[in-house]
């Protein structure tokens, strides 16, 4: 337990940072999701509309840091090829 002031603040930054990093990552699961579940639809147009938003949204995160980069870019090229290989 925290027995400094700074220590008891240091431990509310913490757990307010924990919750706003674990809403950021639940985002990007969401957002992968959406994206897996256009292509399941079989509408390449709806699929490319939501792939298009979805990279932001997972660039941005990336760029905070919430994910790796390469952990980003390797979700990015797989949606982005299974978009790119539906049937038109």
């Amino acid at each position: 337990m925290a027995n400094s002031a700074q220590a008891r603040k240091r431990a509310r930054q913490a757990s307010a940072q924990r919750d706003s990093n674990m809403s950021q990552r639940s985002e990007l699961r969401t957002a992968i999701k959406k994206v897996r579940k256009a292509i399941e639809a079989g509408d390449k147009a709806a699929a490319q509309q939501v792939f298009q938003t979805s990279m932001s949204l997972i660039d941005s995160i990336a760029d905070k840091k919430i994910v790796h980069k390469n952990k980003a870019s390797r979700h990015k090229s797989r949606l982005s090829l299974a978009v790119k290989s539906m049937a038109a």
